[in-house]
């Protein structure tokens, strides 16, 4: 079974599991991170025949597109990667801000190309709105990067559905990333579907639930990482998740895979859905995603899976 697929609109062909890389020096995610694992997950991953993976600059404050850039150089393979990255933030008197003035993503870009030690970016996402700049003028910046050849590809990320239809207002937008999962469904009221009618891709993220999807937890696991402040992970939503898991454990022990492979399989069934981009902070993490490709699920088991999470 070929497990390529297009990106929506654009010319990026990619493999179905790519890789997301937000644990590759994404020290201010995430506590204790070492850059030398950081560049053996990009390893990882490419030995395992992914070609698509996506960073970002608030992910260690430019810190894992180095990381990135350092080993794709060392390998010698940048044209045989999909490398996706995403700008908004930025740094000022110690605090975060947004910011999707054409000056600042012009000068952005430019600085990610010099991290990730290349000439082109495969696909740039806008990663927030900053609820000044009009979107329209936001993608109109990006399609000038793309058309001078600095990006290959036009995303945006994070943005409800009027803010979805403003920003594509000239047609211009070509993959969409929000959170999407088994247990986060919202996207299907609007955002896929606006997706699907106008071939944009959309990619989810947190596509296992920041790990609650792999079945690993159980109610007396304490988070001290950004998962302790998340909804889904508190009180009694937590329990009512954990037990919804245990559904999910049991159709993946039927088929003698991981919970985690079942999870990503069934949003492989999406539409507008090409490719997902897991995390993982340990290699055998990443190479255990990987094995999602081997999976297929017959329409009774998608069904069943989408009414368990319902």
């Amino acid at each position: 079974m070929d497990q390529t697929r297009t990106l929506g609109k654009t010319k990026l062909k990619v493999k179905r599991i790519g890789f997301g890389a937000n644990a590759v020096g994404g020290h201010n995610l995430f506590p204790n991170l070492n850059d030398e694992t950081g560049k053996d997950l990009v390893r990882t991953a490419l030995d395992g025949g992914v070609n698509f993976i996506d960073t970002a600059f608030i992910y260690g404050l430019g810190r894992s597109e180095e990381l990135i850039g350092e080993v794709v150089q060392e390998r010698g393979v940048r044209n045989e990667l999909i490398i996706a990255t995403k700008g908004a933030h930025k740094e000022v008197d110690g605090s975060i801000e947004l910011d999707n003035s054409r000056e600042f993503l012009r000068s952005e870009v430019e600085k990610s190309l010099k991290r990730l030690k290349t000439d082109y970016i495969d696909l740039y996402y806008v990663h927030f709105p900053d609820g000044k700049t009009p979107l329209a003028e936001v993608a109109g910046t990006l399609k000038e990067l793309k058309d001078e050849g600095k990006i290959k590809a036009i995303g945006a990320s994070n943005l409800d559905y009027q803010q979805l239809q403003d920003f594509n207002a000239d047609g211009y937008l070509e993959v969409f990333q929000a959170e999407y999962s088994l247990i986060q469904r919202d996207a299907e009221k609007e955002l896929l579907p606006y997706c699907e009618k106008q071939g944009i891709s959309f990619i989810p993220y947190f596509p296992l639930a920041s790990g609650l999807l792999t079945g690993k937890f159980t109610r007396d696991t304490v988070f001290d990482d950004f998962r302790k402040d998340k909804p889904q992970f508190q009180g009694e939503t937590f329990i009512h998740n954990l037990k919804k898991v245990d559904k999910l454990k049991a159709v993946a022990e039927e088929k003698q895979v991981d919970t985690a492979h079942v999870a990503l399989a069934w949003l492989l069934t999406r539409p507008a859905i090409d490719a997902i981009i897991p995390g993982a902070k340990r290699p055998e993490q990443l190479q255990d995603n990987l094995k999602t490709l081997n999976i297929e699920l017959t329409e009774d088991e998608v069904n069943f899976i989408s009414d368990i999470f319902k």
